[in-house]
């Protein structure tokens, strides 16, 4: 069997550290039935297998945090959020990352008629507005006052999954004046598509003071050999948002069922990336998938925009990062669009990252997932 170590191409982020490396990433290794698994080497001073090759599984035994990843995949490339977030090393508590992350301001909620006139949204009519404390920019508005959740409170139900081995906190972030701020978590296992296409587990953590939902969690599987994402619903009935409470240990229990429903939802989308890549298209169906994700029977200003879209998605389709994989698929026809919005939707890129996980992107994205899923 072969190792290989494949560090990932550019600059790194700013990286973020609160406890120190127990484990190192070694490199990847194929079974004798050909798919590829991580390994590691324990770093811990004085531990029983100190400077032992393990595996993931045994790292979760020891309840030693998982450390960076790398594709296994040369030329993958980077991460979407890369250089737009703060990269972490093993945080033990989430207020321990947003405060890595700088994202520890202050917010309260005040009388609309007390904002400084530069601050003011065009159009408010809602009585009270959410305000940060160490710039004064007015993140939302909202009818009614109530006690605003802080950032460093906002993930803490989570960090019973994270002391228990189960997660890892490896990124942080924020969208706007800091409307919204964000974690990626990412979860032990991969999902193995055909052996040799390997899609990482994630769970998207974010906070929002604009007046949506505060707290929400979503399924991100990201696909190694591209890093395409796909946000998801963690459950059929739909999003999952958080009930904050003072209470430590129903915030655990609650933690544990939604790690049980994200395990469901990972072992559903295994099955269904598996289908697609044994699904073949011919070149008929793979147009006819694009068309109707971006058709032509749209108003006439974005009838050019929509051939372009499609036009991005077919060259994707033939020479895209991992089109070689599973080639003539409906899992390479889903991942050609999700490459598309992923790296080469028009925006700046903290716009482009912020859509393809609450925006039109991620909208695409899954509108083309359940397409591919009814062409099965």
């Amino acid at each position: 069997m072969s190792t290989q170590d494949n560090p990932q191409d550019g600059s790194l982020p700013p990286q973020a550290s609160s406890t120190s490396q127990d484990a190192a990433f070694l490199g990847w290794q194929e079974n004798s039935a050909g798919e590829m698994f991580p390994l590691y080497t324990v770093q811990k001073t004085g531990h029983a297998q100190y400077l032992s090759s393990v595996t993931e599984e045994t790292l979760q035994a020891l309840r030693m945090p998982i450390p960076p990843t790398p594709s296994p995949y040369p030329g993958a490339g980077l991460p979407p959020w890369h250089n737009l977030s703060t990269e972490l090393v093993n945080p033990a508590t989430a207020r321990e990352a947003v405060e890595a992350a700088d994202l520890d301001y202050n917010v309260i909620n005040i009388p609309w008629k007390q904002i400084p006139e530069s601050y003011r949204v065009p159009g408010a009519s809602d009585p009270w507005a959410v305000m940060r404390t160490d710039t004064g920019a007015v993140l939302g508005i909202m009818e009614d006052h109530h006690e605003p959740v802080q950032n460093r409170d906002a993930f803490a139900f989570f960090d019973h999954l994270v002391a228990a081995g189960k997660a890892t906190y490896i990124a942080a972030g924020t969208f706007g004046r800091g409307e919204s701020i964000w974690i990626m978590a990412r979860l032990p296992g991969f999902i193995n598509v055909q052996g040799n296409d390997i899609v990482g587990k994630h769970l998207l953590l974010s906070h929002s003071h604009s007046g949506s939902p505060a707290t929400q969690v979503k399924v991100a599987p990201i696909r190694l050999v591209c890093y395409n994402t796909l946000t998801i619903a963690m459950e059929d009935s739909g999003e999952v948002f958080v009930r904050h409470s003072a209470h430590s240990a129903r915030d655990w229990q609650w933690a544990d069922s939604l790690l049980g429903s994200a395990i469901a939802r990972y072992d559903q989308l295994d099955r269904t990336f598996n289908r697609m890549a044994l699904t073949k298209i011919n070149s008929k169906q793979l147009l006819d998938y694009v068309t109707e994700l971006a058709p032509d029977e749209v108003e006439e200003k974005d009838i050019a925009k929509n051939q372009a879209v499609r036009t991005a998605c077919l060259e994707s389709y033939e020479s895209g990062q991992g089109a070689d994989l599973s080639p003539g698929t409906l899992w390479s026809a889903f991942n050609c669009v999700a490459d598309y919005t992923d790296h080469k939707m028009d925006g700046y890129p903290r716009g482009r990252l912020k859509s393809l996980w609450f925006g039109a992107g991620e909208q695409l994205k899954l509108k083309a997932f359940h397409l591919a899923e009814r062409m099965m």
